[in-house]
């Protein structure tokens, strides 16, 4: 990671224009969502390099010409947008805006999931606790919510949490899979995208889901409808809950964008917890997206904003980790890495962990 390591090569006078960038970022997020909703950065990017007028926006719209007029205006100090002989044409920035799968991904999430309740951060960093969490349900965490969440809403999360895993599928099966396991135990499994991409690739493997009850139902309804409902088995519990029992019997455990949901005792526990189920030969496979591991500043960048929906919204105490954290609990909770694996995917970072002798 070569970046953060060294103060920006920037001038006092372009520090100070970032900071009013800041001061007014959330005004500038909401002009971007609705550039986007009102479709009017398409509409400027099919008029080509010649640009378009407000008026002619206006005719093909159901905004007037003033708001129109603002929020193109705003496009333009945000570097959506440029002049061209006074026509409004789409700029670089707009263009990956407009056409970006990650950029809309990131927008719809922090929009539909994070944005209300962000404004308790303050109160969640003071207390401990998911305080924005309110804006979207009343529970302790959004874990046992996310089956009830509203269908937007609930589509923009789930879309988020696929988007990076699915970009990693490809690379990591043929991984996971050497050394043939028959059984997976799938930790935190969720809707079983993992599990249904584990039985395609191989037509005798079981999978076992340890998950709540609400994302264990829609999983098992995902295998059913995959034809591979006898391969897929569900395991209810509460991976909070200490006196719940650990799925045994697994060759190979699997925690994927999973323990960034948990506090560092709750990781020291369920590790703990994994590892005293495990078979000197048993494998537990850990996937995830360190900041200190991104290959580039974006990535980097992506993740930490990513904590703080953890801080605010999910559970108020997790974060997604430095790589130096992870391990440490890994080897306090008497597990050894036997291959660390970066640039999977979107900048993942696979973990093989086996028991210490």
């Amino acid at each position: 990671m070569p970046f953060y390591r060294s103060p920006l090569a920037i001038s006092a006078f372009d520090a100070k224009f970032e900071a009013q960038k800041i001061a007014f970022a959330p005004i500038s997020f909401q002009v971007a969502r609705c550039l986007l909703k009102f479709n009017l950065l398409q509409l400027i990017s099919d008029c080509g390099n010649k640009g378009c007028s407000i008026s002619h926006l206006a005719q093909q719209t159901e905004l007037s010409e003033y708001s129109i007029g603002v929020l193109v205006d705003m496009g333009l100090s945000m570097g959506l947008l440029y002049l061209n002989d006074d026509m409004y044409t789409l700029d670089k920035i707009g263009h990956f805006l407009l056409h970006d799968d990650m950029a809309q991904v990131n927008l719809n999430f922090t929009h539909d999931v994070c944005y209300q309740g962000l404004f308790e951060l303050e109160a969640s960093l003071l207390e401990g606790k998911p305080k924005g969490l309110s804006s979207l349900g009343d529970w302790q965490t959004i874990y046992p919510g996310l089956s009830q969440l509203p269908e937007q809403i609930k589509k923009s999360w789930f879309e988020f949490d696929h988007y990076y895993s699915d970009h990693a599928f490809e690379s990591l099966l043929p991984l996971i899979f050497q050394a043939k396991p028959q059984h997976i135990v799938d930790v935190g499994g969720n809707t079983g995208k993992w599990a249904l991409a584990c039985t395609g690739y191989n037509n005798e493997v079981q999978v076992t889901i340890m998950d709540l009850p609400g994302q264990l139902k829609v999983a098992m309804e995902n295998a059913a409808n995959a034809g591979v409902a006898e391969r897929v088995h569900a395991f209810e519990t509460d991976l909070l809950d200490v006196q719940k029992p650990f799925c045994e019997n697994g060759d190979l455990y699997w925690m994927s964008q999973f323990l960034d949901c948990f506090s560092e005792s709750e990781i020291l526990s369920i590790l703990t917890r994994a590892a005293k189920v495990m078979q000197p030969n048993s494998e537990l496979c850990i996937l995830e997206t360190f900041w200190d591991r991104q290959p580039f500043e974006a990535g980097a960048f992506c993740v930490n904003a990513t904590s703080l929906y953890f801080t605010a919204i999910a559970n108020g105490n997790s974060r997604m980790y430095h790589s130096k954290t992870l391990l440490k609990l890994i080897s306090q909770a008497g597990l050894f890495v036997d291959e660390d694996i970066d640039n999977i995917g979107l900048g993942h970072t696979l973990l093989r962990c086996k028991r210490k002798p």
